[in-house]
């Protein structure tokens, strides 16, 4: 797969997971729903400031668009930690301590 196709792909998984519709994307990154399609399906690119907004539109850093999820490069820990994100404080706390402490007592 190109750079093209792993941005467009990261793109589209990304923005479902946060089951935000393309309207939704364009309005909050102040382009058309036109031009989303047209990402989505490939036929545009978008430039890096637009990538940027994208970023801060679904809460991704930039860079995670270009990252092609492989099996030597799985990004299932990224997904949970964007899950895990969404949770309230109190319930993300009593996780992150359970997962902390696997193994028995640390000190």
């Amino acid at each position: 797969m190109n750079l093209k196709q792993v941005c467009v792909k990261n793109l589209k998984k990304f923005r479902k997971q946060q089951e935000i519709s393309q309207i939704e994307l364009a309005k909050l990154c102040a382009t058309s729903l036109n031009y989303i399609a047209e990402i989505e399906t490939g036929r545009r690119f978008p430039s890096l400031k637009l990538i940027e907004k994208l970023g801060q539109a679904l809460d991704i850093a930039p860079f995670r668009f270009f990252i092609e999820e492989t099996k030597e490069n799985p990004t299932e820990l990224d997904d949970l930690i964007n899950l895990l994100a969404k949770l309230p404080d109190q319930q993300r706390l009593k996780i992150i301590h359970r997962i902390t402490h696997i193994g028995g007592n640390h000190g």
